[in-house]
């Protein structure tokens, strides 16, 4: 099973989810990828992220996070011990990504409200260096205007990278570097 998990004010629409459920789809394994509408707050999107994740052992388990989804799939990771494939991760979004409370639009055009807790919330969820590097797949694009790549690079050292010379955060390149994704989850799309 695939868990892919999308970033922050983002949704299970977004052009690399929608790319994956249709490679999914296309290989005959849509019921096999799960893509939720996480909550805005840290904690209840852990708590949604942990009761998906128990719907299958970690050894058949990968997670795909994109951004803050990125740091979700490490938290979890190390939680539970499944693989992990990570899209331009955010690094510390703790320090930055909920400094001004208040009310922002997502992905989908619904308003959510930023509380001042949810950067303890994420603080709660860091895990400090990886445990081990064999489980993660880092995807990371030197042109990432939102996350300096080199904080990717230094945070998941050791691990299995792809560094993308340009591209951006949104990665809009994706579908190149889809299949070699859905290898490191395990799905091999040339024999699908």
């Amino acid at each position: 099973m695939i868990l892919y998990l999308h970033g922050f004010l983002s949704s299970p629409a977004s052009g690399k989810a929608r790319q994956m459920q249709a490679a999914m789809n296309a290989m005959g394994r849509g019921d096999d990828f799960v893509c939720p509408a996480l909550p805005v707050s840290p904690r209840a999107a852990a708590d949604v992220i942990f009761a998906l994740a128990q719907l299958e052992v970690p050894e058949r388990l990968a997670v795909v996070g994109s951004s803050l989804g990125g740091f979700y799939a490490t938290w979890l990771a190390e939680r539970i011990g499944c693989h992990a494939a990570l899209l331009n991760p955010a690094i510390r979004p703790y320090d930055h990504l909920f400094t001004e409370p208040g009310e922002r639009v997502d992905y989908a055009g619904n308003v959510v409200q930023i509380q001042p807790e949810f950067s303890d919330e994420l603080r709660a969820l860091a895990t400090g260096p990886i445990t081990q590097p064999d489980r993660y797949f880092l995807v990371a694009a030197t042109g990432d205007q939102v996350i300096d790549y080199r904080d990717m690079l230094e945070a998941y050292a050791g691990c299995r990278t792809r560094l993308i010379e340009g591209s951006d955060h949104a990665l809009s390149d994706f579908p190149v570097y889809l299949p070699e994704v859905l290898d490191f989850c395990g799905i091999n799309p040339a024999k699908a």
